[in-house]
């Protein structure tokens, strides 16, 4: 049997964003520019990173509330903007959403890497992270990544197609 392990991490640098929270909270990101700047101690980490188109970002949701952390299974309400009503909306697990709320707040962001400057600033793109969210690590993108064929949960894909405006049923 194994037992739990208490873990302690240091950011490694902060994400820097002049978007509103409302844009992050209604994921109209996309295309809009956001900087994670990395501490001076771990600029040489860096390096060879420019090569790569996308960077995944991985971070601490900092500004979670004490209920947020813990949940083992919630209902995805960013569902109701797509015209779900809270009795349509299914209880899951968070290991089968990206939601914020789980039980350690770690997030992971795909993002396409625009440039560096100042050899440590990473101006990004699409990244939906708030003003001041602690960088815990950056990975880069690989091939090996890829996958072809893959399958979601009906209740996703009934939601993406309410997200594309198809909203028959």
């Amino acid at each position: 049997m194994t037992s739990e392990t208490q873990i302690n991490m240091t950011s490694i640098g902060v994400v820097h964003s002049s978007l509103p929270d409302q844009d992050i909270k209604d994921r109209t990101f996309e295309g809009k520019e956001s900087v994670v700047e990395i501490y001076p101690k771990y600029q040489e980490g860096l390096s060879g990173l420019e090569e790569f188109s996308h960077i995944f970002v991985l971070s601490y949701f900092n500004r979670l509330r004490e209920e947020q952390i813990g949940p083992l299974r919630v209902k995805p309400k960013r569902l109701v903007r797509y015209g779900y009503t809270l009795d349509e909306i299914p209880l899951v697990g968070v290991f089968a959403l990206d939601s914020p709320t789980r039980p350690n707040p770690i997030g992971l962001s795909l993002v396409s890497l625009i440039r560096i400057e100042n050899g440590r600033n990473l101006v990004v793109s699409g990244l939906d992270l708030f003003e001041g969210t602690p960088v815990l690590d950056i990975k880069p993108y690989q091939s090996i990544y890829r996958v072809e064929k893959f399958k979601v949960s009906g209740w996703q894909m009934e939601a993406s197609k309410r997200q594309k405006g198809d909203l028959s049923r």
